[in-house]
Order: C-alpha cells, then sequence, then structure tokens
C-alpha cells in the first residue's frame, strides 16, 4: 500500500500544477491565518475565563489550541492526499470531503455528494455567522463612543448596523485574498495596539487573585470550550489561503504557516484571557474592550483599533460565502454578466448578513452558539472523519488514527450539545428578564 501511494506522488505533484493568479508569500499567509482566527473571539477570552475560572482556562485554552491547530493540520494532509488521489492541483474544504469519501471505503463512496453538500452548508453557516458578530461587536464599539462624545445622538446598536451597511458593501467588492492579506496585516497592527491597550488598564492597577476562581462553574464550562473554539478557528479561510501560497509545501511542518499562526493565536488569548478576568472578575462583556473606561483617551484609542480592525477583517471573512457562491453560479452564467453578478451577490450577501446581525444583536450569545455549533462541526468533526475514511486502508498501528479521531469527533459532539443548551438558556433567560 505505501509503495504505491509513493509511485503515485511520483507521477502526481499538485503543487507543480497550481496556477495561482496572485499568490501569497509566506507573510501573507500567516496574517491571514492569524487575522481570521484573531479578532472578536480574543477580546471574548476574558469572558471565557469567568466562565472556567483561571486555572482551567489556561489548561483548556492550550489543549483546545493543540485540538484546533491538529484538525487544521489532518484537513490539508487530506486535502494534499486527495489531490494525487484525484489528480487535481488544488481542493477546497467542501471538495476534499467529497473527494475523500469518494477515495474512501466502498460503502462510504455513495456519500461522497452528502458530504460535500454537507460541508459547504457548514461553512456557508459558520461565516454567515461570523460577519453577523462582526457588525455587531463594530456597531456596539461605535455606539459606545458616539453615545459618550454625541449625548444629543442616542441610537440604538441596530442602526449602526444599517450606518455599516454601505462601507460594509464597498469593501467586500475586493476579489483577490493577496489584496486582502494587507488589510489583515494592518487589521493585525491594530488588534495588537489594543491588546496592549487593554494590558495597560489590567495591569494600570493592583490585580486581586483571591477572590477569582481556579476552577469555576462546571455548568459554565461548556459557555467557556464554545468562546475558545471560535477564537481559535479559522478553518474556513485555511483552504483558500494554501492552495493561493506561492509556496503551499511551507504551510506545515516546523517550522510552519500553521505552527506560527496558532502559536501566536494561543499565547494572545491566553495571556489576555487570563489578566482580563484577573482586572474585570464576572462583570466582563462580549468584549473587554467594551468593558474599559470611555473617558480615556488610550481606551478610546483602543475601541477605535479594534472597529477598524474588525471592519478590515469582514472582507476575510466574507470570501468564504462569496466563493462558495461563485463555486455554484459562476459555470451557469454567460461572461458578460459575471462582474455584476459578483457585485450584485456580494451587496446582497453584506445585506443578509448586516440584516441577521441586526435580528440577534446578541454579541455573547452568538459568540457562543457560532464556537458551539458551526465551529465544533466544521473545524473539529469534520476534519477527524474525513481523515479517518480517506486513510481507512493505513490507520497505522493498532488503528491509533481511529481511535485519535473517534476522541476528537466525541469532544466535538460534546462541545456542540452541551454550548448550544447553555447559550439557548440563556438567550431564553436574557428575553424573559427583558419582558419582565
Amino acid at each position: 500500500m505505501k509503495e504505491e501511494k509513493n509511485v503515485e506522488e511520483e507521477k502526481y505533484n499538485p503543487f507543480e500544477h497550481r496556477v495561482v493568479e496572485k499568490p501569497n508569500s509566506d507573510l501573507r499567509s500567516t496574517a491571514n491565518i492569524i487575522k481570521a482566527s484573531l479578532g472578536s473571539g480574543l477580546l471574548a477570552g476574558p469572558l471565557a475565563f469567568s466562565n472556567s475560572g483561571w486555572g482551567v482556562g489556561i489548561v483548556g485554552t492550550i489543549i483546545i489550541g493543540l485540538i484546533c491547530g491538529h484538525c487544521i493540520h489532518i484537513l490539508v494532509k487530506t486535502s494534499r492526499g486527495c489531490c494525487i488521489a484525484e489528480k487535481k492541483p488544488s481542493l477546497g474544504y467542501a471538495e476534499t470531503c467529497k473527494a475523500a469519501f469518494k477515495n474512501g471505503p466502498k460503502c462510504v463512496r455513495s456519500f461522497a455528494n452528502a458530504a460535500s453538500i454537507f460541508a459547504e452548508f457548514s461553512l456557508l453557516s459558520t461565516y454567515v455567522g461570523v460577519c453577523c458578530i462582526y457588525t455587531v461587536l463594530i456597531s456596539d464599539s461605535v455606539k459606545q463612543l458616539v453615545d459618550r462624545y454625541f449625548a444629543s445622538v442616542i441610537l440604538p446598536v441596530e442602526y449602526y448596523c444599517l450606518i455599516l451597511l454601505v462601507p460594509l458593501c464597498i469593501l467586500c467588492q475586493i476579489k483577490y485574498l493577496k489584496w486582502l492579506a494587507i488589510f489583515s496585516l494592518l487589521a493585525n497592527v491594530l488588534l495588537v495596539a489594543t491588546y496592549a491597550v487593554c494590558l495597560y488598564y489590567i495591569f494600570g492597577d493592583t490585580l486581586t487573585f483571591s477572590d477569582k476562581s481556579v476552577a469555576g462553574n462546571p455548568a459554565r464550562y461548556p459557555a467557556f470550550i464554545s468562546t475558545v473554539i471560535f477564537a481559535m478557528e479559522g478553518i474556513g479561510v485555511v483552504m483558500p489561503v494554501e492552495n493561493a501560497m506561492k509556496k503551499p509545501k511551507h504551510f506545515l511542518g516546523c517550522p510552519s504557516v500553521l505552527l506560527v499562526a496558532m502559536s501566536v493565536i494561543v499565547f494572545l488569548y491566553s495571556t489576555l484571557g487570563l489578566f482580563g478576568y484577573f482586572r474585570y472578575g464576572d462583570v466582563l462583556r462580549g468584549s473587554i474592550t467594551l468593558n474599559l473606561p470611555i473617558d480615556d483617551w488610550p481606551a478610546v484609542c483602543a475601541k477605535i483599533f479594534i472597529a477598524l480592525s474588525i471592519f478590515l477583517t469582514y472582507p476575510l471573512q466574507f470570501y468564504v460565502v462569496i466563493d462558495i457562491f461563485t463555486k455554484y453560479t459562476e459555470p451557469h452564467i454567460q461572461d458578460r454578466y459575471k462582474v455584476i453578478t459578483q457585485v450584485a451577490a456580494r451587496i446582497i450577501g453584506v445585506c443578509g448578513c448586516v440584516a441577521i446581525g441586526i435580528a440577534l444583536p446578541l454579541l455573547e450569545q452568538i459568540i457562543n452558539i457560532v464556537g458551539a455549533f458551526f465551529y465544533s462541526t466544521l473545524g473539529l468533526i469534520i476534519p477527524a472523519i474525513i481523515e479517518s475514511v480517506f486513510r481507512w486502508q493505513d490507520l497505522g498501528r493498532y488503528n491509533w488514527v481511529l481511535w485519535k479521531n473517534i476522541v476528537i469527533v466525541l469532544f466535538g459532539l460534546a462541545a456542540l450539545l452541551s454550548g448550544c443548551t447553555v447559550t439557548i438558556m440563556d438567550i431564553i433567560e436574557i428575553l424573559n428578564s427583558k419582558t419582565e
């Protein structure tokens, strides 16, 4: 079996057949992976730690980071194996799922199309949810500033979502990842600046540890897991980024784009989550910037920075949504209508995401739902399943690959069910309190 695979690899090298219109460097690819994961998720870190306790939070963040990084690794590795089997230069997320089942055991080959459709639906749902979160987060930050400095202008957060509609529609007309990488680099700089300002306020006074829990209420652990998974995962952007790299071999390995990106993500998330919880305790909101004082200029800068950072990241998340639309519609559209169709689709897509954000402006709860349901499915369960299916004839000694992936799937299912249950109960409680 191994000899056959080696012969196949000699016959076809997908990297040699890739033709990328505007390839990305390693630096830009790393920036895209970091920015696809970090954003509103990073700033929700302290809230996650308040749900878990600081001891459980640190250990849990590292473990979840390792699991998420491993799932990205096996997704990319499986995709490359499928490229060789299918003799194709590159495959997207859903195409990898289809190819894995198509080249797996005979009993699952008939499910290849269903696997592709399910993966596509999961991708679409996940990144529509992320775009909704970004809309609400930007609007919340802008509203805080306007309410403070223009007291005569008091508008609900839904109005700010509508105001954002036009600039978001314009920004989302950018087509290529290479150009989006420039915005990702700038957004990363703004995010690091926000991180530094948060640390400035966190360490601006003596931290108290005695009243902070090492281990929180176990009933709140699912909310912690959901938030961390949301923060760690940028799984939908992984295949487009890897496929658009100038040197795709550098995505995996040691050192590699993936290793550097995940190390930065885990470090930033765990440190801000830990110290943010020590400073603000259990009164944290969905983003730590919403807890900062509104009268100090560094805090004002942080709120502006994070709003701009998330705004500049929006088209990177939306890229996944429009990529799915393009794949299914482009073959059926005449060349002369392709440009206008793309423009219209991007505008309609952004309007849809903003509309959902207006309908559900509960930032913390949306983050938990997207993390628990969508990212658990997309980032944990699906990669583990497709690796097992594709490697069915070579699962390692004692079938360790299968057993390892069963553990990942069970963890993903547990996070999905428990996280959704806790979040739905939170939403019901909030809605009930508003009606009383």
